[in-house]
């Protein structure tokens, strides 16, 4: 594969912002002290009056981000991902998804973070959130997003700010490769074939799409055809386009940047399980937490849990032994 184009997902949050927030006046921006490193105090400059820094105080972030959609707002709430939904779940819960005005589920809240996963790195395993997408799937109402790259995160933001409702969406804290071009399409609930293939299947999520992309790649060179799905949409997840992986092409690898009890794996396995069971091998944190590393040894780490393109490729040969 080519060298790819890094970009900046932050950055392009920001930029998303302000433009939602230039085509409509309702969009609210709030933050909890990070407003600087998710820099999203680029909205509060072009909008002062509808930018909102609460301090270090998550529950108040969300509270105050419910009641200005309850007053008719469109509230972007962001901090890190182990705040959000790390420290305030209870709020989140009962004050932005249970209450519905009639006829709509939840209130319009769309909450994104940054800094999941390991590759949050120095910050150590206090910090990287891996068990985000189990919590925020599970709540009734919520929408989970885990964008591959700033091409994702313009237009996820931009699709959360038409859509309402609540919304979850994770972004990393490195620099990530381009994988989608301008021209793509993103729709909730929609999964992404990015590589078509016979033999296996792998289903990735956020920084892990670009290793699927070249684990098929090396796989290829060996002679098996393997179709790669970036599952940016976890909740709700592509259930046609899981079964029709499952059924042309025998099994399936999963890869997150994520525990793999409860996230995007465990949403796969769930969704194929229920209509075309095949063999099904999920990488990620294997039930247990990060640890510091420094930036240049952040592949180390990843390496450590197996969400590396090698382990990818190596997984997916031997899942594909297993079919039926």
């Amino acid at each position: 594969m080519n060298e790819p184009t890094m970009t900046d997902m932050r950055s392009e949050y920001s930029k998303s912002l302000i433009q939602v927030g230039k085509e409509n006046s309702d969009v609210v921006v709030l933050g909890a002290d990070t407003t600087d490193s998710l820099k999203t105090s680029g909205f509060g400059k072009e909008f002062p009056n509808r930018f909102f820094n609460v301090g270090i105080a998550e529950a108040n972030l969300v509270t105050m981000s419910a009641g200005l959609a309850a007053s008719g707002k469109i509230s972007f709430a962001s901090t890190y991902a182990i705040f959000l939904p790390g420290r305030a779940v209870d709020q989140i819960r009962n004050n932005v998804a249970y209450p519905s005005p009639p006829g709509k589920k939840g209130l319009d809240v769309k909450l994104v973070t940054s800094h999941g996963g390991l590759s949050v790195g120095p910050d150590g395993g206090s910090h990287q959130q891996l068990e985000d997408i189990a919590i925020m799937r599970v709540i009734p109402n919520f929408r989970v997003f885990i964008p591959a790259d700033t091409i994702a995160v313009s237009k996820l933001t931009r699709l959360m700010a038409r859509e309402y409702g609540p919304f979850y969406m994770r972004m990393a804290r490195s620099k990530t490769p381009l994988v989608h071009t301008d021209s793509q399409d993103f729709q909730i609930g929609k999964g992404i074939t990015l590589r078509d293939g016979s033999d296996c299947t792998i289903a990735a999520c956020g920084i892990t799409v670009r290793m699927a992309l070249e684990a098929a790649e090396s796989l290829q060179q060996e002679g098996i055809s393997c179709r790669v799905l970036d599952i940016f949409s976890i909740k709700p997840i592509d259930n046609d386009l899981l079964e029709k992986a499952a059924r042309e092409t025998g099994c399936i690898v999963t890869t997150e940047e994520h525990n793999i009890v409860g996230g995007m794996g465990s949403a796969v396995a769930e969704s194929v399980s229920e209509s075309y069971p095949v063999p099904l091998k999920r990488i990620g944190a294997q039930d247990m937490f990060g640890e510091s590393a420094r930036d240049d040894e952040i592949p180390l780490l990843l390496e450590k849990h197996g969400i590396t393109s090698f382990n990818m490729a190596r997984q997916a040969k031997e899942i594909r032994s297993k079919k039926l």
